[in-house]
């Protein structure tokens, strides 16, 4: 029988990797300092015609939301510059088919597993 275990995904922080981390945040943040200003236009343009409070209201929450990722992603930059190379950092989490037999340690099946990637190789299993 096979069910589904999450399993965490750690990074090991190396000059590489963590030049492409911090372009991929500054992309991010790009991203939506883009989506901000196209929001904003939209608004006024519709601002000209009849619009409703509760079609502001919405701009300004989608607006909002966008900020609110812009701090995160200027956290995350930081948080970033901080670390020493060789740092473990979480990357995500996958789900993954893990076989069950008749007679497996139930305990041993549900420890939390790791794997490890160094520059997008893996590099151990735990």
């Amino acid at each position: 029988m096979e069910i589904f275990q999450t399993v965490t995904v750690k990074q090991i922080l190396t000059a590489a990797s963590k030049e492409q981390l911090m372009k991929t945040f500054k992309q991010t943040k790009q991203q939506l300092e883009r989506e901000i200003d196209q929001l904003s236009f939209q608004l006024k343009k519709k601002e000209k015609t009849i619009q409703t409070e509760e079609m502001r209201k919405q701009y300004q929450r989608e607006i909002s939301k966008r900020m609110d990722k812009i701090k995160i992603a200027d956290f995350q930059l930081q948080q970033l510059e901080t670390l020493p190379l060789g740092s473990e950092m979480k990357e995500k989490e996958m789900n993954a088919l893990v076989d069950i037999n008749v007679g497996d340690r139930w305990d041993e099946l549900m420890k939390e597993r790791t794997i490890v990637i160094k520059d997008g190789i893996v590099v151990e299993i735990r």
